[in-house]
């Protein structure tokens, strides 16, 4: 395999530390050529001495020779005093700035200095905490790029999950849990797999290991759409259980239910089963970084975790597929009916007009030819004198 070099690199936000004394850190995540996704963590001064040097290295892209020839994107210097506001506010720079990075020629983004500066580092796996002194406050960007920053408030309070049993992590983007361990969830992908922390430790963690800890159901979850969403299959998937389908790559699909561990609710033709929702792609659009995520392994789902053990008393509502096909089948005989009825008054209507467009005009009525003692009484001299 060749070097490594970075494919991606996205904002998602900053923390607010107070250890060892308060400052603030931009988290980014980088996707690397292998396919593998790290959470590095780094300050505003490390970025612009990073910056700094980087210009230094290609004189003539940074525009020191001829400021025409400038590719390297500007970043601005940091403040002699940088608080919050001015870390919230060089948020939208600092997203264009990976951007464009990312995206200059192969011999500045996959440079030694670029692919050094945004390894995983110690203080990113375990960053120094003092448990005497509060938890970092973390401040999510938008998901939605044209949402303002401004939208940005105040710190997002991470919500906090439980692991029903141990998981024991198949790599090292992964994070390992133990039955009972209390897990803050900083992404919730719909893939399945959702980004956490647990005191110094980060990772990926399987969402169906998880439960909420105000009941056994997700408030978050979506109600099926009957109606359903057309998906192409991006990578085929033999069925392990009875309620999932096998499907092959290119398979065109209508996705019903889109469940939160992953594994989507999906319909062909009158059948429904399980699907992993990361081989899945939405009809139309382009080849997505979720299409880059093909060889990695779809996440297990909650019915196959062995010794699972809940705090709530109640087990979580669960839909079964035979509620599904019934459902379904409702929805496309009902959907069928009203194009059955709308096409049958189309035709009344036509079959109403054609007589009448066929139809003969009608003659006037001809009257009764009047009697000879009508005409002599009531006629001139000149007609009289025609009947005599």
């Amino acid at each position: 395999m060749g070097d490594a070099f970075i494919r991606h690199i996205e904002l998602l936000g900053y923390e607010k530390r107070f250890f060892p004394s308060q400052h603030y850190v931009y988290m980014f995540l980088v996707k690397w050529n292998d396919l593998s996704e790290k959470v590095v963590y780094r300050r505003f001064t490390e970025i612009y001495e990073f910056h700094k040097v980087l210009k230094e290295m290609f004189p003539i892209e940074s525009g020191d020779i001829n400021i025409e020839n400038r590719i390297i994107p500007h970043l601005p210097a940091p403040k002699w005093f940088d608080g919050q506001r001015s870390t919230e506010n060089r948020q939208g720079t600092l997203a264009e700035y990976c951007y464009a990075l990312v995206n200059l020629p192969h011999k500045i983004s996959r440079c030694l200095h670029v692919v050094s500066f945004f390894k995983v580092r110690h203080d990113d796996m375990n960053p120094v905490t003092d448990s005497q002194i509060k938890k970092p406050e973390v401040f999510l960007l938008p998901k939605d790029s044209k949402q303002s920053l401004t939208d940005i408030t105040g710190p997002i309070v991470l919500q906090t999950y439980r692991a029903i049993a141990d998981y024991e992590k198949s790599s090292t983007s992964e994070m390992a849990l133990k039955a009972g361990d209390m897990v803050d969830v900083v992404e919730k992908s719909e893939n399945g797999w959702w980004f956490c922390q647990l005191k110094n430790k980060r990772g990926w963690v399987p969402a169906a290991y998880l439960e909420p800890m105000d009941g056994p159901d997700e408030s978050e979850e979506q109600e099926p759409n009957y109606a359903g969403e057309s998906y192409v299959v991006q990578k085929s998937y033999t069925a392990v259980e009875e309620d999932e389908l096998t499907l092959r790559e290119g398979d065109t699909i209508e996705v019903i239910h889109k469940l939160l561990d992953g594994w989507w609710v999906i319909r062909k033709d009158e059948t429904t089963g399980y699907y992993p929702s990361m081989y899945l792609q939405k009809a139309g659009e382009e080849n997505s970084v979720k299409s880059e995520l093909r060889n990695r392994s779809a996440p297990p789902r909650r019915s196959t975790i062995r010794n699972a053990k809940s705090i709530h008393k109640q087990g979580r509502k669960q839909i079964s597929q035979e509620t599904y096909r019934r459902n379904s089948k409702k929805y496309i005989q009902s959907r069928w009916n009203v194009q059955g009825n709308s096409q049958n008054k189309a035709n009344v209507i036509i079959e109403k007009k054609e007589p009448q467009e066929n139809k003969a005009k009608a003659q006037p009525a001809v009257p009764p030819r009047p009697s000879k003692d009508l005409i002599l009484n009531r006629c001139t001299e000149r007609t009289r004198r025609k009947i005599l």
